[in-house]
């Protein structure tokens, strides 16, 4: 029964996303085939005249009202599947007891946190143009990974507590299991939180999240309250896998490797089809959609490449807490309790898990760990 719920849930969850994504690519679409890029450049330019701003500052502004007209349209367009996957669908399953203003609050944020970030990321791309017209994508690329780069820094400081409380964990427990875990790892000892996850959805997790200083294991309050410390350890073990195999700074490089690729292909894209789109040249802001467009093509096309590599790493880290505790019985609870209270897509297709997995499915998580536990009691491994 509840693996029938779960599949019905993740294909209804996966149909939205399709079409979420198909329907952003069509705006973008219409966008480069209409010229609105021109027009956003063009009426921008037209309250600029007025604004009586000095021209040095018009290329800039030029840009952030480009890249404000396209957010407001795509946001626009994503909207309904927005609250159809962030809300109405994790309602009907059980996933979240967050009210409708509640989740219109929240969206409103990420938003305004959103549209800052692309008005950032518009204005630095733009810039290595006007400054490096024949490699701007290295710049840019170099650029864009360093403001990712703050951005998971600041993570824990600005953007996470927007959304959810977060406490640190003093409880003896919990606390002086990560002390000794971090010592027979060798490991600098991290700073674990109450992520206060229950107050918006009834789902469990944990995540490492920060970057040098501001590292830390997040534990949601849902987890803390009904899983048992043995099980709660073994996810510690995960969590901390991930930092001394240093996931976070390894997936930073995959990132601006990903982004130099995508960069690269929006720089030939416009220079063969800008003219046709009404772009004057790379660096005309008018140009923001087609840039929009064939970089994030690019990117799609590497996603399936970069879910492997995630992939990889969550296998290790399995692997990594299963040596660091030596308690296979834990782990498997823990996963199939997680599976059950996440309503996780147990039974993918292989297709769907290379398209859209960051995690490898729970039973073969599991098996792994019955694999472990059985070489761990062979006679040849005592």
């Amino acid at each position: 029964m509840n693996e029938d719920k779960a599949t019905r849930y993740h294909r209804l969850r996966r149909r939205a996303s399709v079409l979420a994504l198909a329907s952003g690519g069509a705006l973008l679409v219409a966008a480069v085939w209409g010229a609105w890029g021109r027009a956003l450049a063009a009426a921008t330019e037209v309250v600029l005249e007025a604004s009586g701003l000095p021209p040095a500052w018009w290329p800039w502004a030029t840009v952030a009202g480009v890249a404000v007209g396209l957010a407001a349209l795509c946001e626009a367009v994503a909207l309904p599947s927005a609250w159809y996957l962030g809300y109405a669908l994790p309602r009907r399953y059980g996933l979240s007891h967050q009210s409708a203003g509640d989740w219109l609050a929240d969206h409103v944020k990420a938003g305004a946190l959103g549209l800052i970030v692309s008005v950032v990321a518009a204005e630095g791309v733009y810039a290595a143009m006007r400054a490096w017209p024949a490699g701007w994508w290295v710049a840019a690329g170099l650029g864009l990974t360093g403001l990712t780069a703050v951005l998971v820094w600041l993570g824990p400081l600005v953007v996470f507590p927007l959304f959810y409380r977060l406490e640190r964990i003093t409880q003896p427990g919990i606390a002086d299991r990560l002390v000794e875990l971090a010592r027979r790892a060798g490991a600098r000892v991290l700073g674990v939180y109450r992520w206060s996850l229950g107050d918006k959805s009834r789902t469990a997790n944990a995540a490492l999240v920060g970057l040098g200083p501001t590292r830390r294991i997040l534990l949601s309050d849902t987890l803390l309250a009904d899983y048992s410390p043995d099980e709660i350890e073994v996810i510690l073990a995960h969590e901390l896998a991930h930092h001394v195999y240093g996931d976070i700074w390894k997936g930073l490089l995959v990132e601006a490797g990903q982004t130099m690729a995508a960069l690269a292909v929006a720089d030939v894209v416009l220079r063969r089809y800008g003219p046709s789109a009404g772009v004057a040249g790379v660096a005309d802001p008018a140009g923001l959609p087609l840039l929009v467009l064939a970089a994030g093509a690019c990117s799609l096309l590497l996603a399936p490449a970069l879910n492997a590599l995630s992939r990889h790493h969550e296998r290790r880290a399995d692997r990594y807490a299963l040596d660091l505790t030596r308690n296979p019985g834990a782990f498997v609870s823990a996963m199939r309790r997680l599976g059950a209270q996440n309503l996780a897509d147990e039974s993918p297709s292989r297709l769907t898990e290379w398209l859209f997995h960051s995690h490898p499915p729970l039973p073969a998580r599991i098996a792994a760990a019955q694999a472990w536990a059985a070489a761990a009691s062979s006679p040849e491994q005592v």
